[in-house]
């Protein structure tokens, strides 16, 4: 088998290898929200991001990031991200205020986007792709798959996945749901549903629970990995 550790490499880049260099929840939500795309060009592009500006309050990030860009991003989105984590105390507190009610990690998860757009004071269709729709409805068609793939980072604790946050438990983690992966389990028979949505991403986890009932996301790298390699 091969050594998980050896996964997060510049040869095989991903997203969480700029976010451990951190090994904080701010600068990870960053890492995973922009973590779409090519994967090289993500690791180049977060890297060259001042996350440490995150944990410098009352230092204005618009100098250093006046000129960055990414995609769907200009640099006012990215501005506006760095301030509205800037404006927010703890990820992990803001997330528990909804997650806390039922143990609903979608429910979490609508709460802290509707909190970082009521803070970061912008309106566009790049901040918007980025952060997730505040209208969003959870149990709809959206997969959070950035979102889910954050807390798989905060939650669990292995070689990989960072374990930042103490009070989400591991069972109610659903599964960061891609193409890869979604293309991946229909292939091993993992997943019947063939539109790529949160149903999907509801059965999957259920499926993949019956391996593991209180860890199912932990088959999730593995399950990228193949369909990115093209394993499967």
């Amino acid at each position: 088998m091969r050594d998980r550790e050896g996964e997060l490499c510049l040869q095989r880049p991903d997203p969480l290898l700029v976010a451990k260099r951190f090994n904080d929840e701010k600068s990870a939500l960053v890492c995973a929200l922009f973590g779409y795309g090519n994967a090289r060009k993500i690791v180049e592009f977060l890297s060259s991001l001042p996350l440490h500006l995150l944990h410098a309050p009352g230092t204005d990030c618009e100098p250093l990031l006046r000129h960055s860009y990414y995609r769907f991003q200009k640099s006012r989105d990215i501005i506006a991200l760095f301030r509205a984590l800037e404006r927010i105390e703890s990820v992990e507190d803001l997330f528990w205020e909804a997650y806390g009610r039922n143990g609903s990690v979608l429910e979490g998860i609508q709460h802290v986007i509707n909190a970082i757009h009521d803070r970061a004071r912008i309106q566009s269709r790049g901040f918007t792709f980025l952060v997730g729709k505040a209208a969003d409805k959870p149990g709809k068609s959206s997969t959070f798959k950035r979102w889910n793939m954050y807390l798989r980072w905060m939650v669990r604790k292995d070689c990989l996945d960072m374990g930042l946050w103490s009070g989400v438990s591991r069972k109610d983690l659903l599964i960061p749901l891609d193409t890869h992966t979604f293309n991946v389990s229909r292939r091993l028979g993992l997943l019947r549903r063939k539109s790529y949505d949160q149903k999907a991403v509801v059965e999957l986890t259920k499926r993949l629970r019956e391996f593991d009932p209180d860890d199912p996301v932990k088959y999730d790298f593995a399950l990228y990995r193949m369909g990115q390699e093209a394993i499967v």
